[in-house]
């Protein structure tokens, strides 16, 4: 096989693999919301977390709901933010 071949099959493999992880990025923080209105929080959009009404993984701005679910994420020393805790958040 040449070169080429080998390159174009490898370009391939990658777009598959960023095109899988892409959803999925995006499905967490959409799952978040679903889980937060099943909750009875009203999480209409992102901007009930973030500043941003599209916010980016790598330049988003939390605002202070956000940033309180984050310090609570760390507090606990959870791998991720579990939208229950909102409910410690709307008693402060």
């Amino acid at each position: 096989m040449s070169g080429i071949g080998r390159m174009g099959r490898g370009i391939s493999a990658w777009v598959v693999v960023l095109s899988l992880a892409g959803p999925g990025l995006a499905s967490a923080t959409m799952n978040h919301q679903k889980k937060a209105k099943e909750l009875g929080f009203p999480a209409t959009n992102c901007m009930y977390c973030h500043v941003d009404k599209l916010p980016r993984k790598e330049a988003s701005t939390l605002n202070d709901r956000g940033s309180w679910l984050k310090s609570e994420k760390e507090k606990r020393s959870s791998k991720e933010v579990d939208v229950t805790w909102l409910k410690d958040h709307e008693k402060k």
